[in-house]
């Protein structure tokens, strides 16, 4: 039965922190999280920052965070002493971790993440177009109909 815990899993990490954090404090939260999955034998295999974005629902008057993706290797139990040490920080709005299947490497995940951003961000923009298109009509005819 220790085996199992003992075994390191592909996780991915969602952390919004707040935006007042300087480069210091956000640099010195991902060498605690690191430190802390070395002490569990894991590893971080990237951590990208999104950047200061508008939040979808504001956490208390707080409108924007500072949002980063990470995946990493752990044991299970380096989780649980993650998300501790996150709560008592009070840069950290809020954090997420999933973990994914261990099928998949972390590197094949991360290319097929970014895939599918791109291919979203790929179909906002269509769909803006035709909305750009719709208005450029419907101005159009307006204009014409006088």
């Amino acid at each position: 039965m220790e085996k199992s815990s003992e075994q390191l899993r592909p996780y991915e990490a969602v952390i919004l922190v707040h935006p007042d954090a300087n480069l210091e404090e956000q640099k010195e939260l991902f060498r605690k999280n690191q430190a802390t999955l070395k002490s569990y034998k894991g590893s971080v295999h990237s951590l990208e920052t999104w950047g200061k974005r508008t939040l979808a629902n504001q956490i208390g008057k707080t409108r924007k965070a500072f949002y980063f993706h990470t995946t990493f290797l752990a044991q299970p139990a380096a989780i649980a002493e993650l998300e501790r040490t996150m709560r008592i920080n009070d840069k950290v709005l809020r954090f997420t971790h999933t973990k994914l299947d261990p099928r998949v490497s972390l590197s094949k995940f991360m290319e097929n993440f970014k895939r599918g951003l791109q291919e979203t961000a790929q179909r906002e923009r269509e769909r803006e177009a035709k909305i750009q298109a719709k208005r450029a009509a419907a101005a159009a005819a307006a204009s014409h109909g006088e």
